[in-house]
């Protein structure tokens, strides 16, 4: 253990704590930019600090800084044991931890490339070329970015883990708006909608996505929706394709498997979850063959990691086998609530933030079959992919999601193509209805760096694995009384 941490975890023990530990946090980021050729903004970013969490007298503290002397880590140790104390006060019942193995560790991260070794010329100037090849006649906005972080993160514990781990993350997109002359504007995205797709990779994997060799089909994709049919109404079978469905796994399985959300300390903010400890082992969450994991071990995986804010070493776990809802993302503290060990999923997005209990990679397994067997299942039906909008209840069970891009199913083909593509329905009910699931060489883990919970809010980085998928008797378009 370094003098700092140690000095820390000592002051609190000495003042009273019965646990604490220490993350001492060094993080750089930078975020570029583009809007039809030009630069539109280039930031960096540096964040150094601690953050403390302590029990005492049964209850939690937590204080942080941004100042690391010996002087602060006491002061900080000081606090997180007092405010330790007054939480005390109204506490219900004494906070307790599941034992878990204790490691002495260092993770390096995965990145061939260091993106901060790129000059962010090159960045700006592939980005450039990028949104000036997709301005084609009736494109009227084209924007680029790219996000990258760099993370040197140390635990220690008064239980004896010390940990450091290395993490470098790397992402970009692009995305074109067409309008036409009636005011009708739609948008392509590449190769995801928002801030594209992201790993903890390096440079090598903005190089991968060939952003210029897409811009131009990008474009043509959103000026081809400009006079596409508009979305049908009705009951349809309906093929998800990958990104789309990434969401669909986010809202509806990621979120309501957070077992912070179920015991009610979500509620305020974000909501509670239908799956209550009683359907834990048997709830029909699922047809047969969907099976849903938490896996922070798939290497590159944006929500991966090898240890949680609690030094908790992350393992796969299966929130949804064979249909049947089967386990929870939880706490140290959690955990032994619902009957369940922990699993690696506390986190918080930065030392000034408790951790808490968030998504990792969470994932659909892959089926068997072709994209063709996919759509040559659907007589009349559509295909639908690209994110475009979202909403849910606050307990995850009734939703209604947007894509960018559709088209027609019938008699087992692709026909024309739909514009504002929609379909809603029952979290359960839907994913029940689920016949069929591409096989592994259509699966694809999705990066997604704009996960928001928690009050004050924390934002995540989590993925998602998934291939296109098959659903039957699905309400699309716009519902009709």
């Amino acid at each position: 253990m370094d003098k700092f941490t140690e000095r820390v975890i000592a002051g609190a023990k000495r003042l009273g704590a019965s646990y604490c530990d220490c993350r001492l946090i060094d993080m750089e980021r930078e975020d570029v930019s583009v809007v039809g050729g030009a630069p539109r903004a280039v930031v960096h970013a540096h964040q150094r600090g601690f953050g403390v969490r302590v029990i005492a007298n049964g209850a939690w503290g937590f204080s942080s800084s941004s100042v690391v002397t010996d002087a602060e880590a006491d002061h900080i140790a000081e606090e997180a044991v007092a405010i330790a104390h007054a939480s005390a006060l109204a506490k219900k019942k004494d906070v307790v931890l599941a034992p878990v193995a204790l490691s002495q560790d260092m993770i390096p991260h995965q990145a061939d490339v260091d993106p901060f070794t790129i000059p962010d010329s090159d960045k700006i100037g592939l980005l450039a070329e990028a949104t000036r090849t997709m301005m084609l006649p009736g494109v009227v906005l084209a924007r680029g970015q790219m996000q990258f972080l760099k993370e040197r993160k140390i635990f220690a514990s008064s239980e004896g883990s010390y940990i450091v781990q290395d993490r470098v993350e790397s992402g970009a997109g692009v995305s074109a708006m067409a309008a036409s002359d009636e005011g009708d504007v739609q948008v392509r995205s590449y190769p995801m909608s928002f801030s594209g797709d992201n790993a903890q990779s390096g440079w090598e994997f903005v190089e991968a996505m060939k952003l210029l060799e897409h811009a131009e089909p990008t474009a043509r994709g959103a000026l081809a929706l400009l006079s596409a049919k508009p979305c049908p109404s009705g009951v349809k079978d309906l093929v998800v394709g990958g990104q789309q469905l990434a969401l669909q796994v986010h809202e509806s399985c990621g979120h309501p498997s957070e077992l912070d959300r179920v015991m009610g300390m979500e509620a305020s903010f974000a909501g509670t979850s239908f799956l209550t400890p009683d359907k834990k082992g048997s709830f029909r969450y699922g047809s047969d063959i969907v099976n849903l994991t938490a896996d922070p071990t798939i290497p590159h995986a944006l929500g991966g990691l090898v240890y949680d804010d609690e030094g908790v070493r992350g393992r796969k776990v299966y929130l949804v086998r064979g249909g049947i809802f089967e386990h929870y993302l939880n706490s140290r503290a959690s955990a032994p609530v619902v009957g369940e060990e922990p699993m690696g999923a506390m986190r918080a997005d930065g030392f000034a933030r408790c951790p808490i209990v968030r998504m990792v990679s969470i994932n659909l397994e892959p089926g068997d079959l072709t994209f063709e067997q996919l759509i040559a299942g659907v007589e009349d039906g559509l295909y639908v992919d690209g994110i475009k909008s979202w909403s849910i209840d606050d307990r995850r069970l009734n939703f209604q999601f947007g894509s960018e891009i559709g088209w027609e199913i019938r008699g087992g083909k692709l026909q024309d193509m739909v514009r504002n593509p929609t379909y809603t329905g029952v979290t359960y009910e839907f994913w029940r209805s689920c016949d069929g699931i591409g096989n592994p060489e259509l699966y694809h883990v999705w990066g997604v760096d704009n996960c928001g919970k928690g009050e004050p809010m924390q934002v995540a980085h989590v993925s998602h694995g998934t291939s296109p998928a098959r659903f039957r008797h699905v309400q699309v378009g716009v519902l009709h009384e």
